[in-house]
């Protein structure tokens, strides 16, 4: 505790904002920003209006993220390659301790979510992430948005449509996902496509991010013999000071491969029906610098 009220009741509630405003835009820096500039309103604003501080503190952190990610977007279509999410860790420790919830919150920051929130409006993934991962009120929401709740229903019910389309909700056993990840790197790198077929869906994807700063495709790969074939070309090459580290990163377990002790490679694999349905693959410098290294 520090001996400004101010300061500790948004310390309080710093976690919910930087969690808004990671799943609205996808980037830490961007949403540490966000979470910054929140803090210089609050700091400098008149309190003794504020009746609900979180609710307050929402919707000032939502606005500023819509407004950002509008910014964003714009940049993003100038973006060489796919975009994909920079990887957080999440480590929801004591704070989170309802498995539902945990599981909600990892669901909502997972690399195949996250993904799809990038297909919505700026007020339709405000809604999706207030709603389905931190399960505001209505009301709530349409006051943190300045719209009806009639309004805010009906974003969040297009909101949801979609990204379920787009990422049918399938529970994975952290163990399971563990397992074969690890036989995804252990085929990989061993050279055993037979082996790393049986891992794969048909119709498998593998979508890599460099921003055109790292040797990586351009363009995404789809059917398991083609990202098969890829995997095993490079799997195979090897440097000196390479290092490979499990961590759990947007929900669930990642491979991290360091190159003398920086990160230079992440992947992580989404699964459904016991099968790989993706692999997402960043090689992108500015988006793994935040990423463990022990």
């Amino acid at each position: 505790m520090t001996a400004d009220p101010a300061t500790d009741l948004f310390e309080e509630h710093r976690p919910v904002l930087a969690g808004v405003a990671y799943r609205m835009l996808g980037r830490v820096a961007d949403a540490e920003d966000v979470v910054q500039e929140a803090w210089l309103r609050w700091s400098s604003a008149d309190r003794e209006d504020v009746r609900e501080p979180r609710a307050y503190l929402v919707r000032v952190t939502t606005r500023l993220a819509i407004d950002r990610l509008r910014h964003l977007q714009s940049r993003r279509e100038a973006y060489v390659g796919p975009w994909l999410p920079e990887p957080v860790v999440t480590d929801f420790g004591p704070r989170v301790p309802d498995t539902a919830e945990r599981a909600i919150l990892a669901e909502s920051v997972s690399m195949a979510v996250l993904v799809v929130l990038e297909s919505l409006s700026p007020l339709e993934r405000a809604v999706f992430v207030l709603r389905e991962a931190f399960g505001f009120p209505y009301a709530e929401i349409a006051d943190a948005l300045d719209r009806t709740e009639a309004a805010v229903r009906q974003l969040a019910g297009r909101a949801k449509r979609h990204v379920e389309e787009g990422r049918p909700r399938y529970d994975v056993d952290p163990a399971e996902r563990r397992d074969l990840t690890e036989r995804f790197l252990a085929a990989a790198s061993g050279g055993d496509l037979d082996q790393l077929l049986a891992l794969l869906a048909p119709d498998v994807r593998l979508v890599s991010d460099s921003g055109g700063k790292s040797k990586a495709p351009r363009r995404v790969i789809e059917t398991a013999d083609k990202v098969g074939r890829f995997l095993i070309a490079v799997g195979g090459e090897r440097s000196p000071g390479m290092e490979f580290r499990f961590a759990e990163l947007n929900g669930g377990a990642a491979l991290v491969i360091l190159v003398d002790g920086e990160p230079d490679t992440f992947f992580q694999v989404d699964i459904r029906d016991g099968v790989i349905q993706c692999v997402y693959l960043i090689r992108n410098p500015d988006k793994l610098s935040g990423l463990p290294t022990g």
